[in-house]
């Protein structure tokens, strides 16, 4: 089980195990609205050494499309190691909807209100 913050109306997690590396965590948003797995400021990205991929074309929340590029991360996600695509993007890192797909999500939508993302049952 993941356990999260709601924080300034935000649900917030932090998690993430860079290839290669000793335990990092970063402060992650729950994104419902983005369907890919993670992104992370390019600055994060290139700080923390990942493994390019490639660039992809990137349609955002107001319809503007732009270029991003993937890399690649490992994270603890529920007790597991997952190796994902991570897009160098944003200044916020953003958790989406492919890392959520068979997990439960439960958000306590208040300030300090509990997330849970488990097994689903």
């Amino acid at each position: 089980m993941l356990i999260g913050t709601v924080i300034g109306l935000q649900a917030v997690i932090n998690t993430l195990y860079p290839l290669g590396r000793t335990k990092v965590e970063i402060e992650c948003v729950m994104d419902t609205g983005f369907a890919g797995f993670l992104t992370l400021p390019p600055a994060v990205v290139t700080e923390l050494q990942l493994p390019y991929v490639a660039p992809i074309d990137a349609s955002l929340a107001d319809n503007s499309r732009i270029v991003a590029n993937v890399h690649q991360v490992i994270i603890l996600w529920n007790s597991v190691e997952r190796l994902i695509p991570v897009l160098a993007m944003s200044h916020r890192p953003l958790i989406g909807t492919a890392l959520l797909e068979d997990y439960h999500l439960s958000i306590d939508f208040c300030e300090g209100g509990t997330i849970l993302v488990d097994d689903i049952l």
